[in-house]
């Protein structure tokens, strides 16, 4: 499938195609990962061809297969003389494919050195060649290629974190053969009449039992494989008719089922040992959910994949709360009786921190007269930051909230049940690193040996990753104090640690007070979204609650935004800050309240990657599995 691109029949492979089909015209890096043999090439290719730089070089070089010595020479190019045997001026990969695309197969395989390489030329859009000090710009889309998994081989530090989010800014995943079976035959019949071309044979056909073994093989080598045994077939067949005995498939052994079997019961087994909890249900809930999502939320290709009936499906989605259950609308007189007594006996619990769209409704009380005709009692509970109010949902304090987007993956790896409702566009200028004004750290880079506090687990905690890793420091070559946010600060502040990680309205507050100076922002780092959660215990009961509740806040991002100075007078005395402060820290974000869409979910999904391949996290989680799924 090196030159040509086969429509194939399977769900699965459709929907690539449209996956495809919208990537191809950007400039976005794409990152192709899929087991060896599943066609990967083919697929930048198709890339390439559907882009506006069709008519421009596609190129593709092999990563793993690059020497050492001469890898950055081949990559970046060399100069006269650059070293022994340089002859003459070369141009690199990069150069040559210029105006073009360069797929850099087995990324995965480049060496640490040429990793560091390579994410300078992606991040400048330039390349040095060997010998040179002069940066030559580049014009060149990238397309890269694995078989490993990044993730894993950042968490054994083997590839870099921040050259794997470079690349994987729009991350095309295949599917194994086996997964795709309808697919098994048109290749098959796409290959068939390329080789019987190829070696100038008559035209054949497959019988009844070449189609079956075909179908029910493994194809532990993928389209590559399927390639190679119908190549091997048109030669070995004299025949119109190609039978299974012209298939030279190896046929599946005890040794192999075993080993299949042996590799999962060990990843169990490992699980057991470590005493995970609510393992069986989170399983179950896995299979579930990946399976949902990976099919594109078709109930009936996820049936399929996982070998269950669709009504065994729906059931299972029903209890993750990723559909509404046939069954769950309420009838008859007792049902109608017990409704009305749980509505007039109901409590709306909502935790907030003083600042933004739940701060300014409970400044008007504007809730307390929503819901009080409805029976409902609406109570408050402050909250420092996030963590603390993800804490207290988790343990049913409290039953909805809003925090970052870096609180909500820690609860989930804790298993805690809270669902995504709404979320608020980024605000990535109201995080930032801030130090003493006469503190001699200048940079990043200065922060080598320094205390820096921090709120564990936060979305300043998230942004403190970046700026190190941009640095070129780890978590290691810093002291980390784990702190509440707080301002103004105490002399013993400024005694135990060098520099603070700040958020809104405190940020502002230090900017404004000229106490503290700003060494980096999340602008360019972070998006620093703000969801609002609430717990599923909460919303099996009151889901009706929650329309009426995002209503609300749709309204009073509007006035913020509309009248922002009304606001921050009307936050100020909440608060005890100073208005124009206030106003500041306002005019830093959007506060128009959205529901859940895929693209929130995909960027929340990339923190959460990172956060469990530095290991922060305990487990890897699926963020689509914790969203609540409404009409509304």
């Amino acid at each position: 499938m090196k030159d040509d691109y086969v429509t194939l029949d399977d769900p699965l492979s459709q929907q690539l195609h449209q996956t495809i089909m919208r990537l191809a015209p950007s400039e976005a890096t794409v990152l192709i990962t899929g087991e060896t043999g599943t066609g990967k090439e083919a697929i930048a290719r198709t890339l390439h061809r559907q882009s506006p730089r069709h008519h421009r070089p596609f190129l593709a070089v092999n990563c793993g297969a690059l020497t050492q010595s001469l890898a950055e020479s081949e990559l970046f190019g060399h100069e006269k003389g650059a070293f022994t045997g340089a002859a003459e001026r070369h141009r690199g990969w990069f150069e040559a494919a210029e105006g073009g695309t360069l797929l850099l197969d087995e990324v995965g395989e480049l060496s640490p050195s040429l990793q560091v390489k390579l994410l300078r030329v992606l991040q400048q859009r330039e390349v040095i060649r060997v010998g040179s000090y002069r940066a030559i710009p580049i014009n060149v889309r990238v397309i890269a290629a694995t078989h490993v998994d990044l993730r894993q081989a950042i968490h054994s530090r083997l590839f870099r974190e921040d050259l794997y989010y470079r690349l994987n800014v729009a991350p095309i995943h295949l599917q194994p053969l086996r997964q795709r079976p309808q697919d098994i035959t048109v290749l098959a019949q796409h290959f068939l009449h390329r080789y019987t071309r190829h070696h100038g044979k008559p035209s054949q056909v497959f019988s009844q039992d070449a189609l079956h073994d075909l179908m029910n093989y493994a194809w532990p080598g993928n389209i590559r494989e399927l390639d190679n045994v119908i190549n091997n077939a048109v030669l070995l067949c004299d025949d119109l008719e190609i039978s299974s005995t012209h298939l030279l498939l190896r046929p599946p052994t005890h040794t192999d089922k075993a080993e299949k079997a042996g590799v999962f019961s060990a990843f169990i087994r490992e699980q057991l040992q470590r005493g995970e909890p609510d393992l069986y249900q989170r399983t179950i809930e896995a299979l579930i959910g990946e399976a949902f999502d990976l099919t594109g939320q078709n109930q009936s290709q996820a049936a399929a994949v996982l070998g269950i009936s669709r009504n065994t499906l729906r059931t299972q989605l029903s209890h993750l709360g990723l559909i509404k259950p046939r069954n769950a609308a309420t009838s008859g007189a007792k049902a109608a009786e017990t409704q009305h007594r749980t509505e007039r006996e109901r409590e709306l619990r909502i935790g907030y921190q003083k600042f933004g769209n739940l701060g300014i409704l409970k400044a008007q009380r504007h809730l307390e007269r929503q819901f009080q005709p409805l029976g409902v009692n609406v109570l408050w509970s402050e909250f420092p930051a996030g963590p603390q109010l993800l804490q207290a949902l988790s343990q049913g304090e409290i039953d909805f909230g809003t925090t970052g987007e870096v609180p909500p993956l820690f609860a989930q790896a804790e298993n805690n049940q809270l669902r995504y409702i709404a979320w608020e566009p980024a605000a990535p200028s109201s995080v930032a690193l801030m130090v003493p004004h006469t503190s001699p750290i200048r940079t990043l880079s200065d922060l080598r040996g320094k205390r820096i506090a921090v709120n564990k687990g936060s979305n300043v905690h998230y942004l403190l990753l970046q700026l190190l890793d941009e640095a070129g420091l780890s978590l290691s070559d810093v002291r980390l104090i784990y702190t509440p946010p707080k301002y103004p600060l105490t002399q013993s502040d400024y005694l135990s640690a060098e520099a603070w990680m700040m958020w809104d309205p405190l940020l502002s507050h230090a900017e404004f007070d000229g106490l503290l100076r700003r060494i980096e922002n999340g602008e360019g780092r972070v998006n620093n979204h703000q969801f609002y959660l609430s717990r599923q215990g909460f919303i099996s009961h009151s889901s009706d609650l929650l329309p009426l509740l995002i209503d609300a806040l749709k309204a009073t991002g509007k006035y913020i935004d509309n009248t922002r100075q009304h606001a921050a007078s009307a936050l100020s005395k909440e608060l005890a800050i100073d208005a124009g402060a206030l106003e500041i820290a306002l005019s830093r974000r959007s506060h128009q309240t959205q529901t859940m869409n895929r693209h929130i979910i995909r960027e929340q999904q990339i923190i959460a990657d990172r956060f469990y391949a530095l290991g922060l996290l305990s487990r890897p989680i699926s963020v689509r599995q914790a969203i609540w799924e409404s009409e509304y």
